[in-house]
């Protein structure tokens, strides 16, 4: 069995799908807004509420996580210049370490982006409530509205990689009108009085600063969105690296002002319990309802943005490992640019997730997921910066710019510590549950690997 993975071309995918009229390869623009709007999904409409237990503290944890995802960016930006092919994470960890790494990595991703759209998709629904409370009556009625929104974006990509752009840019332009609109305008309806206290648990600031993190880590999942979907993306190897880098800075200069302005605006003991924080802070700033039903409106939308980018991504991994042979063939399936069956698989697993969670009660569902993805992200994002400081230290000029080595090596140290630092804040339950998840893929990996070397043999 081959442990190295030569560079592809940077046009690896086939030809055929480019020359579907439902299929179009992305440019800079839309490749950075796939960046942007898998980063600034639904998460962000929702975390102000979900760390404000913590206290302000969390406004640290928030600055440090970006540091964390600039670095990651970086990192991801270097590899996707040597490695311009869908499969991201994946590829980057086959062709260091060998198969079995690169099948962790892929498995662990497919994990984290369909555990993610169940999250988005109870996300989603606090924001529908404010704008149909009928949907808010009972659990169950939430977790069938949580169906709908994973099955609408479902839908949309499986009519071809022409209309998921679309929608995309779409989205991402409507999304930055409520969030620019909290993050700079609502600084000018700031009270010092709502921010309540700096550390708001029994926990030393160091595990408070850790436990925020690990639940806002989800509100950066995304950053290697492009390079997972590298193969539809127009010259990767120059594009990829770029809209990585942009889509993730604009997305945290977002964040942190977002954060701040719902902390000011909201009064804390109110921000604690609430399932809408930026309509909540709209109304703080205008009075009345008007305003946060407007917002409520841009954030579901902004969440199905989310879903239509992570229901491509979450495909895009397991076709990358299946054209290598280490996931089922039948992932290999594609049209109009998409693969289908990925599709497919994911929101059906998406859905039977959040349907599992529902039944164990509507409280506590988003943060108990978004907690299962902060373990099964950190898998790939761990796997690739190694394959980072692998490429960098032995010596594979190919793969190395010789004039960048000491910049590249301490980017790489930095987002492999951060990365760690992010396993150990997310709480014992949720690496357990995780641990699960990723061993369960063992099986799976031996199956794959035996039918591999019988038909090479």
């Amino acid at each position: 069995m081959s442990t190295t993975l030569r560079d592809p071309a940077p046009t690896t995918e086939p030809a055929a799908a480019a020359e579907s009229p439902h299929a179009r390869r992305f440019g800079l623009p839309i490749a950075t807004c796939l960046v942007m709007g898998n980063v600034i999904g639904g998460g962000i409409f929702l975390l102000p509420a979900s760390v404000a237990p913590f206290g302000t503290i969390s406004l640290v944890a928030f600055g440090v996580l970006t540091a964390g995802a600039i670095a990651l960016a970086l990192v991801f930006g270097r590899l996707a210049e040597r490695h311009p092919q869908t499969g991201g994470p994946y590829v980057y960890a086959r062709a260091a370490f060998g198969d079995f790494a690169g099948f962790l990595a892929a498995w662990s991703y497919w994990i984290t982006a369909w555990v993610s759209n169940a999250a988005l998709a109870v996300a989603a629904v606090g924001y529908l409530t404010v704008l149909f409370p009928a949907a808010g009556a009972h659990k169950w009625s939430m977790c069938l509205a949580a169906l709908a929104v994973q099955w609408l974006p479902a839908l949309a990509n499986l009519a071809g990689t022409r209309y998921v752009g679309a929608v995309q840019v779409i989205a991402t332009v409507l999304k930055f009108a409520p969030l620019l609109l909290v993050a700079v305008g609502g600084l000018f309806f700031f009270d010092p009085a709502n921010l309540g206290p700096f550390r708001a648990t029994d926990q030393s600031a160091a595990g408070a600063v850790s436990a925020a993190a690990a639940i806002l880590l989800f509100s950066y999942l995304g950053v290697e969105s492009a390079t997972v979907s590298a193969g539809e993306v127009r010259d990767p190897a120059r594009n990829v690296g770029r809209a990585t880098i942009l889509g993730t800075a604009g997305a945290a200069v977002v964040y942190l002002l977002g954060t701040l302005s719902v902390f000011g605006l909201v009064a804390h003991e109110k921000l604690v319990s609430s399932t809408a924080p930026f309509t909540d802070a709209v109304n703080a700033m205008f009075g009345g309802t008007w305003g946060g039903t407007v917002v409520a409106c841009a954030a579901v939308i902004s969440m199905l943005g989310a879903l239509n980018g992570w229901t491509l991504l979450s495909a895009q991994t397991p076709y990358a490992a299946a054209k290598d042979g280490l996931f089922p063939k039948v992932f290999e399936t594609k049209k109009r640019g998409v693969p289908v069956v990925g599709v497919v698989v994911t929101v059906a697993l998406a859905s039977a997730l959040t349907v599992y969670n529902y039944t164990l009660g509507a409280e506590g569902v988003f943060e108990s997921l978004v907690l299962i993805t902060t373990f099964t992200a950190t898998v790939p994002y761990l796997l690739a910066t190694a394959a980072q400081i692998h490429f960098l230290l032995s010596g594979q000029r190919e793969r190395v710019h010789p004039g960048r080595l000491a910049r590249d090596g301490v980017l790489a140290a930095l987002a492999f510590g951060f990365s760690m630092w992010l396993v150990a804040g997310s709480g014992y339950a949720a690496v357990y549950q995780g641990v699960l998840f990723l061993f369960a893929g063992v099986l799976c990996y031996a199956v794959m690997s035996a039918r591999k070397t019988r038909a090479t043999a």
